[in-house]
């Protein structure tokens, strides 16, 4: 998988889903396998920076509303 700066370009396919979490991975070769598990990982971090920022904003949302 290639990075154009943007990220992972295989985590922004929209054309088909790369991976099902629950699907059967019993077929797949090594190369399917660590591409998915590179693709989950570029997921797990968007979602971890989506909370991070939701946090810091409900933290910002609670300083202003102790007073």
């Amino acid at each position: 998988m290639t990075d154009d700066g943007e990220g992972p370009v295989l985590a922004r396919r929209t054309s088909a889903r790369l991976h099902e979490i629950g699907q059967t991975i019993d077929d797949l070769s090594l190369e399917e396998l660590a591409l998915r598990i590179e693709v989950l990982h570029a997921e797990i971090e968007r979602l971890e920076q989506a909370r991070k920022s939701k946090e810091a904003t409900r933290a910002g949302a609670e300083a202003l509303f102790r007073f």
